[in-house]
């Protein structure tokens, strides 16, 4: 039994994870276009300059594929976290809008104040503008999905 719940737990994660980065992606890639008019493909080697620097803008299609599978783990491991705590913090199971909210911009926090400063991607000064648009981005395909996911897996423990 407790194989089958395990079980039962990864492929939420799995789902939810899968999911929530998906959104989360096209959603970058969309608002990305839509202020810049340019192919929003570029995304992904930013993403993987976290790691190779500006070697990742001129390294082709590899860096393409390792900026989309450091998305996903990136995903993955907020999908992680909250489903670990969602059963041990009673007020993420009360109000699925507030769930999503307040995890969305904590997950923007992080990312941006603490992760991205980490890391060799080169940073533009704070917009205001880009920082709502992409705490909502973060509460909609984050938040929503993770909160909805969790409690459907929870609500049968």
């Amino acid at each position: 039994m407790a194989d089958q719940k395990q079980t039962s737990l990864f492929n939420s994660i799995l789902k939810a994870g899968f999911v929530a980065g998906t959104i989360d992606i096209t959603c970058a890639f969309i608002h990305f276009y839509i202020s810049t008019g340019k192919n929003p493909m570029v995304i992904l080697p930013y993403i993987a300059s976290a790691v190779f620097g500006k070697e990742a803008f001129t390294g082709g299609n590899l860096f393409v594929v390792y900026g989309l599978l450091f998305h996903y783990a990136i995903a993955f491991g907020w999908t992680i976290l909250f489903f670990y705590l969602y059963p041990r913090i009673a007020f993420l199971r009360k109000n699925i809008f507030l769930t999503a909210s307040l995890y969305g911009l904590f997950v923007w926090v992080m990312m941006n104040r603490v992760v991205v400063p980490m890391t060799t991607i080169t940073q533009k000064g704070f917009d205001l503008k880009n920082a709502i648009i992409a705490c909502l981005i973060l509460i909609v395909a984050i938040g929503f999905p993770l909160s909805f996911f969790a409690k459907r897996f929870y609500r049968n423990k």
